[in-house]
């Protein structure tokens, strides 16, 4: 069969002017050298295929890449083709040129587990059972709530190990938490909702979503016993609250049973939604897991949760539990189809947590953060409290007032990146504590001593 454009090799677009073609073709080349689309190290077509591509002859290639070569912007060398010649970058000129840029040896900050433990192999051997049995359908886009082998193996999940009231009908898979929130603003401001309070400590980045939704997020206190939830009848306008009742971040507060049952009184009375962030639900150590407020009236919360914590961020992988009212308005938000979340990674959680390699590898990470949370605790005791350490992935570790500031740029000027809490606080309520938010399950293992002592060298 003779050769092609569509079957001669490496791709390569080039556009030849002028009336002599070796010239043309020469510059060309220089061209996508200068401009980074042909970076050093890249192999070019044979002179043979670039000829068949171009409709030229190929000793016009062949004369091109010779005078490249003789100029040093190509090399040749028998078996490994003609490529672009590494080239050394000139220097910018300006103060910046030689400035260092320094690189934190060690964090602790917030927002994610420990991704050296990802566990790889066993998710292979997810994917690859999954993907075996697969239906041809799934490989297209499909229900917009997501996969109903997903679906059907968190209702299970959620039910057994949260206490959620979970059918597969009412759950919707997303794109993570953000992509989920930004769903439940979409719906909240159709259904006429002006306002949704949200914990005056929490991250930001979850307050803009709504607020991009058009929807206004008028702070609710936090105190030692969480939000404080009787405070909503003063918020005119709000239609939700978004909170994370089962281990409030960052201060590590579980809502209390009076404050959990005032919150529904609240919705029940109003006709309010309960948004309910259960981002770190699996990890809890020193007693038995604080269920899922969702149990308690199905009807009126939305419950939020996601692989983040327990597995990778990097994942995008979250779910919502609606309340059977709001199934349709979420499907229409997200667009009837599933654009967002992949099919395959879908099946493979399904699997991972059908097999039961998801309740193992919680339960290893449960072990390894709680030893991790009790090296912190030792190392600080007993010039320091530390507070939040029932549940989750951080802890907080109160400062004499007015040092917050100063603590964070003494650790940063050591090498260690570390969060206070005034980095989440939201509204101005008093009082306003100084404290560090210490995330202990980040670090990698040949990392966390280092980290662990650093740190208790800056508090020195």
């Amino acid at each position: 069969m003779g050769d092609s454009w569509a079957t001669s090799g490496s791709d390569l677009h080039l556009e030849l002017g002028g009336p002599r073609l070796r010239a043309g073709l020469a510059e060309a080349l220089r061209d996508a050298m200068r401009t980074g689309r042909l970076v050093p190290g890249s192999r070019l077509p044979s002179s043979r295929s670039l000829a068949v591509d171009l409709g030229v002859a190929r000793n016009t290639v062949a004369n091109a890449y010779a005078e490249l070569i003789a100029e040093g912007w190509l090399t040749a060398q028998q078996g490994s083709g003609t490529r672009v010649a590494q080239r050394t970058k000139p220097r910018r000129a300006g103060p910046t040129a030689s400035r260092p840029q320094h690189r934190a040896a060690y964090s602790l900050l917030t927002g994610s587990p420990n991704l050296a433990q990802f566990p790889r192999r066993e998710w292979l051997a997810a994917a690859r059972r999954a993907i075996t049995a697969a239906p041809h359908e799934a490989f297209a886009l499909g229900d917009a709530r997501g996969r109903v082998e997903l679906r059907t193996a968190l209702a299970d999940y959620l039910a057994r190990a949260r206490g959620v009231y979970a059918d597969p009908d009412r759950i919707v898979i997303c794109s993570g938490y953000h992509h989920a929130l930004g769903l439940i603003a979409q719906v909240l401001k159709g259904r006429r909702v002006r306002a949704v309070a949200v914990e005056s400590y929490g991250l930001d980045v979850y307050r803009e979503q709504l607020e991009k939704g058009g929807l206004r997020t008028p702070p609710l206190e936090v105190d030692a016993d969480g939000a404080r939830v009787a405070d909503l009848a003063d918020l005119p306008g709000v239609g939700a609250v978004l909170i994370t009742p089962a281990h409030q971040f960052p201060t590590g507060v579980a809502l209390p049973p009076a404050r959990r049952a005032a919150v529904l009184d609240w919705a029940r009375s109003t006709g309010g939604l309960v948004l309910e962030d259960d981002y770190d639900g699996e990890f809890r150590y020193d007693r038995a897991a604080v269920g899922a407020l969702q149990s308690l009236d199905p009807d009126r919360i939305v419950y939020f949760g996601t692989v983040s914590k327990s597995l990778a961020p990097g994942m995008r992988l979250a779910w919502m539990v609606l309340p059977a009212s709001l199934v349709p308005e979420v499907v229409a938000a997200k667009g009837y189809l599933d654009w967002l979340s992949s099919s395959l990674e879908q099946l493979t959680l399904a699997e991972f947590i059908a097999s039961g390699s998801y309740d193992r590898h919680v339960r290893a990470m449960r072990l390894r953060y709680r030893r991790r949370r009790d090296q912190l605790v030792a190392a600080l005791a007993p010039g320091f409290r530390v507070s939040g350490l029932a549940a989750g992935l951080q802890a907080v570790v109160d400062l004499p007032p007015g040092t917050e500031q100063s603590v964070i740029a003494a650790a940063a000027a050591q090498g260690l990146e570390i969060s206070g809490i005034s980095e989440f606080r939201y509204g101005s309520f008093p009082p306003e504590k100084d404290a560090l938010v210490i995330n202990y399950s980040a670090p990698l293992d040949t990392e966390w001593a280092g980290a662990l002592e650093t740190l208790c060298r800056v508090l020195a």
